[in-house]
C-alpha cells in the first residue's frame, strides 16, 4: 500500500456503499458519497477516482475490488479502535473513520480465503449437517419406538436394519399404532 495516494473506506451494506476518501498526508478524510451495492457501480468509481495503482480500498467488497486491478485490504471489524463513549454509528461516519485509519495504518487486515478454501469450508459444513441430520433422525426413531416399548438393540445405531428387516417394518409388530403408521409413505419398505 506503499504507492497509494488515496485510501478509500467502504462501509458496504446490503444495497448501498457509503465511500470515504482519505489523501495521502494529514488532511482530514472527505466524504465521497453513497453509491448501489453491484460490481458495474464499483467499476465506475475506480475509473472516476483516477490510477487504479494510486488507489487503495478497505473493507468488504474485496472480490469485486481485486478483479477490477485495484488494491484492497478486507479489515477485522472488532479490530477498529472506537473512541469511548462513541456509540453513534452512521455509514458515513463508519467510512470516513475507516479511511482515516486506513491511512494511518492503524486497520488490521485479515486473511481473505480463495474460492477453493471457500468450497471446502462448504464441503465440511455440508457434511456436519448430514451427520447431525442422521443423528436426530435415529434419536426420534430410537425414543418413537421406545415409547412403543419396542427395545432396538445397540446394532440398530449403527445400521438401517434391525434384525435384517428395515427399522420401520418393525411397527407392524404393533397392531396398536399400525393404523397411524400406515398413511406415512416411510411406513411401507420397498418391495
Amino acid at each position: 500500500m506503499q504507492s497509494a495516494t488515496k485510501f478509500i473506506g467502504l462501509d458496504v451494506s446490503k444495497e448501498k456503499i457509503a465511500i470515504a476518501i482519505a489523501e495521502a498526508g494529514r488532511e482530514e478524510p472527505r466524504w465521497y458519497g453513497t453509491i448501489p451495492h453491484t460490481a458495474k457501480a464499483l467499476r465506475k468509481l475506480i475509473k472516476q477516482l483516477g490510477n487504479k495503482e494510486t488507489l487503495a480500498f478497505c473493507y468488504e467488497a474485496y472480490r469485486w475490488i481485486t478483479s477490477m486491478g485495484a488494491q484492497c485490504c478486507v479489515i477485522a471489524s472488532t479490530l477498529i479502535p472506537k473512541r469511548a463513549g462513541d456509540r453513534i454509528k452512521t455509514d458515513r461516519r463508519d467510512a470516513l473513520q475507516l479511511a482515516q485509519l486506513f491511512r494511518a495504518g492503524e486497520l488490521t487486515s485479515i486473511y481473505v480465503p480463495t474460492r477453493e478454501d471457500e468450497a471446502l469450508r462448504d464441503l465440511i459444513r455440508t457434511r456436519s449437517d448430514a451427520r447431525e441430520d442422521l443423528h436426530r433422525a435415529r434419536q426420534r426413531l430410537i425414543k418413537f419406538l421406545l415409547r412403543q416399548q419396542i427395545h432396538p438393540p445397540v446394532t440398530m445405531l449403527l445400521t438401517p436394519s434391525f434384525h435384517g428387516r428395515p427399522a420401520i417394518s418393525i411397527l407392524s409388530d404393533a397392531p396398536s399404532i399400525a393404523d397411524e403408521v400406515s398413511p406415512y409413505p416411510c411406513a411401507h419398505p420397498p418391495t
